[in-house]
Formats: C-alpha cells, sequence, structure tokens
C-alpha cells in the first residue's frame, strides 16, 4: 500500500516544514521525519488508528510535534486530508471529502 498527499494538505505541509525550520534549524527536517516514520506505520496497518469521522476518516498523531495526520483509505491507498494542528480549527479541512 502507499499514500498521497490531497493537494491542500501537501501545501500544508511543505508550510509547517518551513515555519518549524525557520525556527530552529533542523527542526522542519526532524518534523519530516517524524511524519514519514508515522506513515510506514499508517500505510502497512491503516485500520489500527481509530476513526476521527464514521465511516472511513482515520487519525494517527506525531509524537513529538501537535499534528495529527488524517486520512482515508481510498481503494487500498492512503489519501492524506491533512496534517492538522491539534488544537487549532478542527474541522477545517472537511471540504476536502
Amino acid at each position: 500500500m502507499s499514500y498521497y498527499f490531497h493537494p491542500g494538505a501537501e501545501a500544508e505541509h511543505f508550510e509547517t516544514i518551513a515555519f518549524f525550520e525557520s525556527r530552529q534549524l533542523g527542526l522542519g527536517a526532524a518534523n519530516l521525519s517524524e511524519l514519514e516514520a508515522l506513515m510506514v506505520n499508517v500505510v502497512y496497518a491503516p485500520h489500527r488508528c481509530r476513526i476521527e469521522r464514521k465511516p472511513n476518516i482515520r487519525c494517527a498523531s506525531l509524537k513529538r510535534f501537535p499534528f495529527k495526520v488524517i486520512f482515508r483509505d481510498v481503494e487500498g491507498v492512503v489519501q492524506v486530508l491533512t496534517i492538522s494542528h491539534k488544537r487549532r480549527r478542527p474541522d477545517y479541512w472537511l471540504d476536502r471529502l
């Protein structure tokens, strides 16, 4: 199985990496590395992640950073809908469904 980003999620993802990197050298790379490690687990077993919205929207949290990956399984491929902050604008991504 593999994954791909919704275009809006991909743009946000790059902005987040750039923001962290601007705050501290290497922090953006650390964010990217943690996300990639998380996505390996998500792709391997998406059904293990908790359901965010029924019927098939799930989420997985990053450990070091206050973000969660919201995704769905679309015909055997994980579609990342957003990588959102855990406490800001909780449902802004719903128009991506």
